[in-house]
This record gives structure tokens, C-alpha cells and sequence, in this order.
């Protein structure tokens, strides 16, 4: 199918009872769904615990994550997204910002591009997963997308976020051929 598969960079998903959010729904790695940290009530800087151990806030990304597989066309209706856990991931990105890893080591806002945590399996991740970091990296490429927006914008080969217990360098080639993207290179360094 298609990398977008609403044709849209940016949709506005509507998740009833949770509220309206600007969304990067892509297909490259695994399919996930990017948001902005600050229209979730987050900064882009948690760790496990402040998402985990807060059901309201799991409660909250699971609806997000059955209400975008919906629209990704992953299943055809709610039910389904309980037996569909492993997909689609739902992440989260923001500018970069100086934080704590959860190793203790500090990490300083100009040491990344942007910030991103990810849920995987109805948890906050405590780093990130393999496919989720091609998605990441792809997105990064592409101008427009929530995940290029918050690493600055403009032509990205390649990006270093912060996540939970560290950084990680990823990048992708991607090109545009009469109106569809497709990744031509993915590249990810641990």
C-alpha cells in the first residue's frame, strides 16, 4: 500500500472522548502514528514511569492507536484493535530538549535533532524498537511530516533523537514519484 495511507503528510485524527490531533500516519518500518508531545500533555522528555504507571495516559494512546489504525485502513472497525496490538505503533516527538536517560546520562538538547517515545503493546517503550526507528527515519526525511517539523524542517539525510534510555542515529532516502513516496535507502546506527 501506500507509505501515507490517507494520501496527507499531516491529518487531523479525530479520537472521540480524547480530542482532535494533528497526526503523521505512515507505512515504512511499521506502521505508526506520530503526534506532537505538547497536544498529548507531554514534552517529549518521559521515561517509562511517567506514562506507564498512569492508566489514564495508557488509556488515552490505546483509543488514539485503535482510532488510527482505522483510518490507516489496518483494520475495518474498533473491535479489531484489540486483537491487533503489535500494530500500529503510536509515538510521540517534540523539539529537542535537555533530559535524564534512564541510564542517568544526561542528555543535552543540542546532542539531538528531536525527541520521540513510542508505545509498543499498550507501553511506553524503554527505548526504541528496530521498525519503529525506520519509520522515525523515514518521516525525518520527508518534509512536512510531524517528525521532520520537529527536528527543524527542510531536507533531512539523517537524524539523531533522543528517546528513553539514550540516542539513536537513523536516516533515509526517499523520494516522491507522481504524488507517492517511497524509500529508496534506510540507514540506523545503534
Amino acid at each position: 500500500g501506500s507509505m501515507f495511507p490517507t494520501g496527507s503528510l499531516v491529518d487531523d485524527l479525530e479520537v472521540p472522548g480524547v480530542g482532535t490531533f494533528k497526526a503523521t500516519m505512515i507505512n515504512a518500518g511499521i506502521p505508526t502514528i506520530f503526534l506532537n508531545a505538547d497536544a498529548v500533555g507531554y514534552t517529549g522528555t518521559e521515561l517509562q514511569g511517567a506514562i506507564n504507571g498512569d492508566p489514564k495516559a495508557l488509556l488515552m494512546f490505546e483509543t488514539i492507536r485503535a482510532y488510527g489504525a482505522l483510518r490507516m485502513g489496518l483494520i475495518k472497525d474498533l473491535d479489531e484493535a484489540a486483537k491487533r496490538q503489535h500494530t500500529p505503533k503510536v509515538a510521540f516527538v517534540a523539539k529537542p530538549a535537555d533530559y535524564v536517560a534512564s541510564s542517568g546520562k544526561a542528555i543535552a538538547a543540542g546532542d539531538v535533532d528531536l525527541l520521540v517515545r513510542a508505545l509498543s503493546m499498550g507501553k511506553l517503550h524503554h527505548a526504541m524498537m528496530g521498525t519503529a526507528a525506520v519509520a522515525i527515519g523515514t518521516a525525518a526525511a520527508i518534509p512536512g511530516t510531524l517528525v521532520n517539523l520537529a527536528a527543524g524542517g527542510g531536507e533531512k539525510s539523517s537524524v539523531r533523537f533522543g528517546h528513553p534510555s539514550g540516542t539513536l542515529m537513523v536516516g533515509a532516502e526517499a523520494t516522491q514519484v507522481n504524488g507517492d513516496w517511497s524509500v529508496t535507502k534506510a540507514i540506523m546506527s545503534r
